[in-house]
Order: C-alpha cells, then structure tokens, then sequence
C-alpha cells in the first residue's frame, strides 16, 4: 500500500511544486483564483501568477506558506492551499456573499483549491489533502477551518477543473459539517478546531 505523508510548502522544494503544478488547468491558474480581487485572467499575467504561487508557497524559506504538498511513496503528489481566511481577497468580493459569512469570526482558515497530479488522481489523495489541511491548521492554531466544495448530483461527471474546490463527500468524511448551501451545487462546510 503506498504511503502518504504531507509538508508544508515551505519546507519543500519549488521543483517539488513544478512537479504537481505540472498539469495544463493546474499550470494555468496556480492556485491564484481566490487570491487576485479582480478576475484572475483579465487581471494578471501567467508569469504574474507563477511568480505569486511561488512567493505564497515560501518553497525552502520556512516562513509563511498557503499550502501542503502530499506526497506518495516520496514523489510530490498532491497540493490543497489552505491558509487564514483574510489572505482570500476574493472571499472578500462583493458577489462572494456567501463565502464570507461570519466576516468578524476569527482564526478561520479556509481551504480553498485541491490540485492532484493525473498520476495519482482516483486513489483517494484528496481525502488525504483534507485531512492534512485539517492538521496543518490545527498546528497552527486556527479556530475553524471553512471550505467551499461541490456538491455533483450522483452520476454526473465531474471533470477534474470542477473539483478543484474539493467534493463535499471529502470534508464530510474528514468530520466538517455543512453550514451553508448557497447554491445548487456548492456548499459551506466548517470544522471547529477549539
């Protein structure tokens, strides 16, 4: 059975990073949809959110990071970004209602983007991330950790872009409780830390 550990970003290497940035919809966005307050391909440029993933990662600097690798049998896996809440400057925008409720709550962390490279997709790495997330922020001291997943009828295909936000099957089953349904297929999942 293979082995699954996690570290923070700022204690892995950038290649390690490249390495599961390396798909196209992953290469594309990395991991700045949350991050830009204007729209993320009208308002930055692919070497604007390249260098911005690195910077936030903290690769080798062992200071601030926005996320945890996963890796299996030693080989970088998986990424999820989860970091406090106030770091999402699009959590913020006036039509994210929903995604920042309890604005005056602190110590939340938010979990917001789930990348698996193709590789490993289909092996339950997801489930993984989340419960890594889970500890991570719990290390860190954060009060609540939030996220914003889908909710796919049963039998629909959910291509991987889609579920970058997570599955709601995911965090249920790593013990977060729905807070919030805004819309038909996203959700608002919690977990109280302390």
């Amino acid at each position: 059975m293979p082995e699954f550990t996690w570290r923070p970003a700022n204690e892995v290497s950038a290649e390690d990073l490249d390495a599961v940035f390396d798909s196209a919809e992953a290469r594309r966005c990395r991991c700045q949809a949350r991050k830009v307050p204007g729209w993320i391909y009208r308002d930055t440029t692919q070497e604007e959110r390249d260098a911005a993933l690195l910077e936030q990662a903290g690769c080798g600097t062992g200071g601030p990071t926005s996320g945890l690798l996963g890796f299996v049998d030693g080989e970088p896996a998986g990424w999820v970004a989860v970091e406090p809440r106030e770091r999402y400057p699009r959590i913020w925008a006036r039509r994210r209602t929903w995604m920042r409720m309890d604005p005056d709550l602190e110590g939340v962390w938010s979990v917001t983007c789930f990348v698996v490279r193709k590789d490993f997709r289909r092996q339950g790495l997801m489930y993984e991330l989340a419960a890594a997330a889970l500890e991570h922020a719990r290390r860190s001291h954060a009060r609540l950790v939030e996220a914003y997943p889908i909710d796919p009828e049963p039998g629909t295909t959910v291509v991987w872009d889609e579920a970058s936000v997570g599955l709601l099957q995911v965090f249920l089953e790593a013990g977060f409780e729905e807070h919030a349904s805004p819309t038909l297929r996203r959700r608002v999942v919690r977990y109280v830390l302390t």
